[in-house]
């Protein structure tokens, strides 16, 4: 029986990016994309950068043959919805979509503008044949399910005296209960007992983080979501103040305070994303291009708040960092 695992890894080597730049056709043509986002443009810079770079690589000039109409649900996912409609009246050639939650409300926005996903967590919440997805969408996943356990792991070895891991996510989007699971049968196999805290507004960060010390908790791994990524200043700040060493699904988080993080590079996910776009627009259909995982992960680093914390990083985390803040 192909399990989800199998699926995932199986599409995990095809290649990309053409070793030629190609030219963007029809000639004359302006693209309108339009791009369902988590978090504003200030948050998403990096990533924005990633996306452009691909398409710049692929021939496309941003204002010269495309656009970009950027919508953000600034960490509502209720918003998405409505915003996807947005797109669809500004009758947009295609749409980019973060995430579980904006992606399936711009394959629900219209049965026949393109969806390109840069991150699903969980692609099977939406497909059952990465390899043929069928229907107007295709994209990325960024497996965040399958990387838990890796965190749990890194925890471990930067605190060896680990008995109990608060885990953040929020089980309303339709990708985190996977997550859940796996971070939980990773704890189970180290001897750790993992505590959910379940986050579905940004009321809930404050007391969820008092539960983790309430339930003595020695550190905490944080999910990677709508709610979660528009939030995620309060959330290191929070981490801060109650001492309580964390571990991200992305680097962004550790440069505005966090511990450490483990995840893929989603600027390259946005690089990549841009090769399905350009496939798209020159007559692919987007069901018949396979959906694929990441090639690039990255661990960061804050020597900072590590020493805040009075934690030293065991040389075995040192030597896997990518980037490091001192």
């Amino acid at each position: 029986m192909t399990t989800r695992r199998t699926v995932l890894k199986a599409l995990g080597t095809s290649a990309l990016f053409p070793s030629v730049v190609a030219i963007a056709q029809p000639a004359g043509k302006v693209w309108r994309i339009g791009m369902l986002e988590t978090t504003t443009m200030a948050q998403n810079v990096a990533n924005l950068n990633g996306f452009r770079q691909g398409m710049r690589e692929l021939g496309y000039t941003e204002g010269k043959n495309y656009i970009l109409e950027y919508r953000t649900a600034d960490g509502r996912a209720e918003r998405f919805a409505a915003l996807a409609s947005e797109l669809v009246g500004l009758k947009v050639d295609l749409i980019v979509a973060r995430g579980t939650p904006a992606t399936q409300a711009a394959i629900k926005a219209s049965e026949t503008i393109p969806v390109v996903t840069t991150a699903v967590g969980d692609p099977f919440v939406l497909v059952k044949n990465l390899s043929r997805p069928g229907g107007h969408f295709t994209g990325l996943t960024s497996i965040t399910s399958e990387l838990q356990a890796k965190r749990v792991e890194i925890l471990k070895e930067t605190i060896p005296g680990m008995t109990r891991i608060a885990v953040m996510l929020n089980l309303s989007n339709p990708a985190q209960p996977q997550e859940w699971k796996e971070m939980e049968a990773a704890a189970r196999s180290l001897g750790v007992q993992a505590i959910l805290l379940d986050v579905r507004k940004p009321d809930d960060i404050g007391p969820a983080f008092e539960a983790a010390i309430k339930q003595r908790a020695n550190a905490l791994a944080v999910g990677q979501e709508t709610l979660i990524q528009a939030n995620g200043k309060q959330i290191t700040d929070y981490a801060t103040k109650h001492r309580l060493p964390t571990i991200y699904s992305a680097g962004d988080y550790v440069d505005t305070g966090g511990l450490i993080s483990y995840g893929v590079s989603y600027p390259d996910l946005y690089r990549r994303a841009a090769t399905y776009v350009d496939k798209i627009f020159k007559g692919q259909k987007p069901g018949d291009i396979p959906i694929e995982r990441p090639t690039r992960f990255e661990v960061a680093i804050n020597l900072k708040t590590a020493k805040a914390l009075g934690i030293k990083f065991p040389p075995t985390v040192l030597v896997r960092a990518d980037k490091v803040i001192e």
